[in-house]
C-alpha cells in the first residue's frame, strides 16, 4: 500500500461527513420552510429563500474552492474519489432535459420516450468500455489534448476544438433556457431576467474554482436535485396506488390509464374538437397556396358583413361584425403567419395516441418510420454519451484508472435512480389529467392551470374550442418541459415541494452549464492559446483567460437562450448528434487502431461533424428558417429515409468510420513514437495514477 492510499481514504471519510451534514442541514431547511409556509410565508418569498439560499450556497463552494493552480482548475488535482465523481458526473449528466424533459417527453411520447432512457443510460456502457479507462491513462486535460497528442500537429486538435465548442454551446443554450424557466417560476421575474439572475449562480461556482469547484458543487447540487425530484413522485404514487415506491406499482395506473385512452377516443366531444382542429389546418393550408388572393376575399367577406349588419341595424350583429374584423391580420404577411400557425393545428386534429402503444401509427409504413426513428434515436444518444467532452472531462479528475472505471459504475447508479423513475412520473401525472383535468368545467380549472399559463402560455393552454365550457382532452396544449416542475401542484402539495422541484431544476441545469462552460473556456485556453499560440505561457495567465473567456461565453449562451430557439430536449439531442459523429469515430479508431493517421482523423471529423451540421439545417424547423429562411411551420417533406433531424447523427457517425479507415489505409502510418503511445493508452494498469 502506498503512502498516498491512507491520504485518499482519509479524504474521502472526511468528504462523506461533509456532506452528510449538508444532506441533513438541507432537509431541516425545506422543513423549516415548510413549516413558515403553513404560518402564512407568501409563495413568492419562497421561491426567493429556494433561489437566494441555493445560488448562495453553490457561491460558497466556489469561493472556498477557488484556485489558479492548473491541475486543479483544470482537472481537479486528480483526487476525486470513485463515489463522489459518480455523483459528479450525475448531477453533470442530470441536465434541464434529463431532470425537466424526461418525463415531459415520458408524458407526451409514451413508449417512444423510452428511447431516451435506452440510449442516455446505454452511452455509458459505452463509456465504460470503449472511452474512460483510456483516456484517463492518457492523463492530460481535455479531449482536444487527447486528439492533438495521438493524431500529431494542430490540426486534429483544433478540429476537436471548434467541434467541443459548437456541442458544448449547444448544449448550454439549452441549460440556461431551462434555468430562465425555473427562475421565473420560482420568482415570478421575466424570462430573459430569469436567465441572468440563474446565470449569476453558474458563475460563481466555475469562474472562481474551475474543476475543483465544479465537482464539489455538482455532488451538493445531486443531492438537491434527486430529493427534489423524488418527495413529489412518491406522493402521487402514496394517493393513487398507497403505496410509496412509484417504480414498482405504476403499471397498475398505466392500466387504467388506457382505459381513459379508450374511453376519449370513443368521445364524441373529443373528437368534434379533433375535427375542429383538422378544419382550421386544412383551412389554413388552402389559404397558403394563394395569400394575397385569400386575405383580399377574406377581408372584403368581413367588411360586407360589417355593412350587412349595419344596413340591418343590428347592434349585436353590428359588434360581433366589428369584432371579427377587427381581429382579422391586418395585413398579408400577419396573414401568412397566422394561416402557418393555424396548419400546424393538424397534429392536435390528429387521433389520439396510447401512452403504451409502440410505434404508433395508422399503417404499416407509419409504424415502420416510428420504429426506425426509435432506434436511430438510442444510437445517436448512446454513441453521443460516449463522446461529449464534458462528461469525458470528469473521467480526468479520478486518482486512477481504476477508480475511473469504478466511478462510471457509481455514475450508473445515481443516473439510474432518476432513470428509473421518469417514466413512473409520466404515467402519475398522465392519469391525473386524464382522470380530474378532462371533462371539468373551464369555470372550475384548479389554480395550478392558470398559474402556469400565466408563466408561458407555450408551455400550458387550455382553449374552449367547441364552446361547451368543458375541458377536452384535444384542448389542452401541454409543454413537457412543465411535467416535473407542476407535479406538485398537481399532486396537491404545499408550495414549499413546488419550490425545492425548482431548486432540483435549477441544480440540474446549473451542475450541467458549470460543466459545459468550463469545457468551452478550456478548449480556448487551454488547448488554442496554450497549446498553439503561446506554449510558454504562465499558468495562472491561462487559468485567467479561462476565465474570462467563461464569462464571455456564458453571457453570449444567455443572449441566445433568452431567444427560445427551440425546445429543450432538441438542443440537448442536437448536441448528442454532433459529439457523436464529431468525436466518437476519431476517439475509438485513435485508441482501437495503431494504423489510424492523422490525416485521416481530422477528414473523418469533417465529414462526420459537417454531414450532421447539414442535415439539421435542412430539416428542423428553426434551422431552415436561420439559414434558408424557410417558415418554421412549413411541412418537411426532404428527411433522409425519414429520419428525424433530432437523430442526424445516425448519419455522420458511420461516415466518420468510413472515412477515416479509408483514409487510414491510403496514406503512411504512424511513426513509432505515437504507437507506442496507442499501446501504452491501450492496456492501461489499474493500479497506476
Amino acid at each position: 500500500m502506498s503512502a498516498a492510499q491512507p491520504s485518499q481514504k482519509s479524504f474521502a471519510s472526511q468528504l462523506k461527513k461533509v456532506y452528510g451534514f449538508y444532506t441533513g442541514g438541507f432537509v431541516s431547511f425545506v422543513i423549516v420552510l415548510a413549516i413558515l409556509e403553513q404560518m402564512g410565508l407568501p409563495r413568492q418569498t419562497i421561491g426567493y429563500v429556494f433561489l437566494i439560499a441555493t445560488v448562495l450556497l453553490y457561491a460558497g463552494i466556489g469561493i472556498i474552492s477557488r484556485t489558479n493552480d492548473a491541475a486543479e482548475y483544470y482537472v481537479a488535482g486528480r483526487r476525486v474519489p470513485a463515489i463522489f465523481n459518480g455523483m459528479a458526473v450525475g448531477a453533470d449528466w442530470m441536465s434541464a432535459a434529463s431532470f425537466i424533459g424526461m418525463a415531459g417527453t415520458l408524458y407526451l411520447t409514451g413508449y417512444n420516450g423510452l428511447a431516451f432512457v435506452m440510449g442516455w443510460t446505454g452511452g455509458y456502457v459505452l463509456v465504460a468500455l470503449l472511452l474512460a479507462p483510456y483516456l484517463r491513462k492518457f492523463g492530460q486535460f481535455t479531449i482536444p489534448d487527447f486528439l492533438g497528442a495521438r493524431f500529431g500537429g494542430h490540426v486534429p486538435r483544433f478540429i476537436g476544438i471548434v467541434i467541443a465548442i459548437l456541442c458544448s454551446f449547444t448544449y448550454v443554450v439549452a441549460q440556461i433556457y431551462g434555468v430562465g424557466i425555473i427562475t421565473t417560476r420560482l420568482t415570478g421575474v421575466q424570462f430573459e431576467i430569469g436567465i441572468f439572475l440563474g446565470l449569476a449562480g453558474i458563475l460563481v461556482c466555475s469562474f472562481l474554482g474551475g474543476m475543483r469547484a465544479v465537482t464539489w458543487t455538482q455532488v451538493a447540487q445531486y443531492i438537491i436535485l434527486i430529493i427534489a425530484y423524488m418527495i413529489p413522485v412518491v406522493w402521487l404514487s402514496v394517493t393513487q396506488t398507497g403505496f410509496p415506491i412509484p417504480q414498482l406499482v405504476y403499471g397498475q395506473q398505466l392500466q387504467k390509464v388506457t382505459k381513459l385512452e379508450e374511453k376519449l377516443i370513443a368521445d364524441p366531444k373529443e373528437n368534434e374538437v379533433r375535427k375542429i382542429f383538422t378544419d382550421r389546418a386544412a383551412a389554413a393550408a388552402e389559404k397558403l397556396k394563394d395569400v394575397p388572393k385569400a386575405y383580399a376575399e377574406g377581408k372584403a367577406g368581413l367588411e360586407k358583413a360589417v355593412a350587412d349588419a349595419k344596413a340591418g341595424n343590428d347592434p349585436a350583429a353590428i359588434k360581433k361584425a366589428e369584432d371579427a374584423l377587427a381581429k382579422y391580420p391586418k395585413d398579408e404577411a400577419a396573414a401568412k403567419a397566422a394561416w402557418t400557425k393555424d396548419r400546424g393545428l393538424a397534429a392536435r386534429g390528429a387521433p389520439m395516441s396510447r401512452h403504451a402503444e409502440a410505434f404508433a401509427g395508422k399503417d404499416d409504413k407509419a409504424r415502420d418510420i416510428s420504429r426506425r426513428n426509435f432506434l436511430a434515436l438510442i444510437f445517436c444518444l448512446m454513441v453521443g454519451t460516449a463522446a461529449l467532452p464534458h462528461i469525458l472531462m470528469r473521467y480526468y479528475t479520478t486518482p486512477s484508472v481504476k477508480e475511473a472505471r469504478t466511478s462510471v459504475t457509481w455514475s450508473l447508479f445515481f443516473i439510474f435512480l432518476l432513470y428509473f423513475t421518469a417514466p413512473a412520473l409520466a404515467v402519475l401525472v398522465k392519469f391525473v389529467i386524464y382522470n380530474d383535468l378532462v371533462g371539468t368545467a373551464f369555470a372550475s380549472l384548479p389554480g395550478w392551470v392558470q398559474s402556469w399559463q400565466a408563466v408561458d402560455p407555450t408551455l400550458l393552454s387550455i382553449a374552449d374550442v367547441n364552446g361547451d365550457g368543458v375541458v377536452q382532452r384535444a384542448e389542452i396544449a401541454i409543454g413537457g418541459d412543465i411535467v416535473v416542475l407542476a407535479t406538485p401542484e398537481i399532486a396537491g402539495l404545499p408550495y414549499v415541494v413546488s419550490g425545492l422541484v425548482a431548486a432540483g431544476g435549477l441544480a440540474a441545469a446549473l451542475s450541467t452549464a458549470d460543466g459545459l462552460l468550463l469545457t468551452i473556456a478550456n478548449a480556448l485556453s487551454h488547448d488554442l492559446y496554450y497549446k498553439m499560440i503561446d506554449p510558454n505561457a504562465p499558468t495562472q495567465r491561462r487559468v485567467l483567460l479561462s476565465k474570462i473567456l467563461l464569462l464571455v461565453v456564458a453571457i453570449l449562451a444567455a443572449l441566445v437562450a433568452s431567444q427560445k430557439p427551440a425546445d429543450i430536449l432538441f438542443l440537448v439531442s442536437a448536441a448528442f448528434s454532433f459529439a457523436a459523429a464529431g468525436f466518437f469515430p476519431a476517439l475509438v479508431m485513435g485508441i482501437f487502431w495503431k494504423r489510424t493517421t492523422g490525416i485521416a482523423a481530422s477528414l473523418g471529423m469533417i465529414a462526420g461533424f459537417g454531414t450532421t451540421f447539414y442535415y439539421m439545417t435542412i430539416t428542423q424547423p428553426w434551422m431552415r428558417e436561420m439559414f434558408y429562411g424557410i417558415p418554421k411551420a412549413t411541412p418537411v417533406t426532404n428527411l433522409w429515409w425519414d429520419i428525424q433531424p433530432i437523430s442526424a447523427g445516425l448519419f455522420g457517425v458511420p461516415l466518420g468510420f468510413i472515412v477515416i479507415i479509408l483514409v487510414s489505409l491510403v496514406t503512411p502510418a504512424p511513426d513509432r513514437k505515437t504507437q507506442e503511445l496507442v499501446e501504452n493508452v491501450r492496456y492501461p494498469n489499474l493500479k497506476a495514477a
